[in-house]
Order: structure tokens, then C-alpha cells, then sequence
């Protein structure tokens, strides 16, 4: 980090002030840290999301993937996702899904070791409905038109 403030202080206001919900975990996929706006999105508290597995966002179907790309990612030092925000759906604290934005990356110590992942994310769901939306009108214009041919 290059600012002419580098205190731990700094990087936790960083990280609890960002508009993005940040969830940090370690690399048995508990939660270690949890900001205010990953509250907002999933509705579980720091208290009630801290020690706890991811498995409480990610909803039961595609947990699988989920863990076989986390564990892979762990023991290969590389994530295919890394730097590259990717839709998906996500579990909130009342069991409803959404589609959100994350992106994620593998957070090393100064010996080069993976200590665990960070993910950043949005929630899309409203775009992603729309986008939705606009691809049901455009294939039924087409059948339209290919019916009056």
C-alpha cells in the first residue's frame, strides 16, 4: 500500500467503509472478516458471519463447484478468477438467492504462502433481470418478424 498514511487503522477503514461487501477468509473457508456492506447484501451480521464457512452465501446447489475451485485454488497458489469479476448467485441470511458480482483473489504472507481469499461483491440482480428482460423482447420481436416472412 503507497499512501502517506499506511496505519492497520487506515486499511480497516478501507476495508469497513468500502462500498462493495469485502469478505475475507481463511483457507478452511471461515470467515475472518466481514464488512458493513456485506451485511447489507447477505443480512448477517459481523457477529453472526465471523468464524462461520462461506457456505452461508453460497447457495446449496452450487456449493460443490464452489469448494472444489476453492480447494484448488488454495493448493495451486492461482485462481482462473482472480482480477476478474464474475456473476453468480448468492444465499442471503433469509434463504432468498440473487445474482451478484464478485470478484476474488488469493491473499499471500510475506513468505509467499496462501493465508486465504478475498472476495468483493455487488449485487446485480436488478441489472441482471433487466438484461433478462431485454433478451425475452428481443427473441420474441424475431419471432415475430420470422413469422411474418
Amino acid at each position: 500500500m503507497t499512501t502517506s498514511q499506511t496505519s492497520p487503522e487506515l486499511a480497516s477503514w478501507l476495508i469497513e467503509q468500502s462500498p462493495d461487501a469485502t469478505i475475507y477468509s481463511d483457507i478452511q473457508g471461515h470467515v475472518r472478516v466481514w464488512n458493513a456492506a456485506a451485511t447489507r447484501m447477505f443480512g448477517f451480521s459481523a457477529e453472526q458471519a465471523l468464524g462461520q464457512s462461506l457456505d452461508i452465501i453460497i447457495p446449496e446447489k452450487l456449493r460443490k463447484a464452489h469448494w472444489r475451485g476453492f480447494d484448488a485454488a488454495i493448493a495451486a497458489g492461482v485462481t482462473k478468477h482472480s482480477g476478474k469479476p464474475m456473476p453468480t448467485k448468492a444465499l442471503r441470511a433469509d434463504g432468498s438467492e440473487f445474482y451478484t458480482e464478485m470478484g476474488f483473489a488469493l491473499i499471500f504472507n510475506n513468505q509467499g504462502e496462501v493465508v486465504g481469499t478475498v472476495a468483493q461483491a455487488r449485487d446485480i440482480t436488478e441489472r441482471f433481470e433487466k438484461g433478462r428482460a431485454e433478451r425475452q423482447r428481443l427473441q420474441e420481436l424475431e419471432k415475430r418478424l420470422s413469422g411474418n416472412s
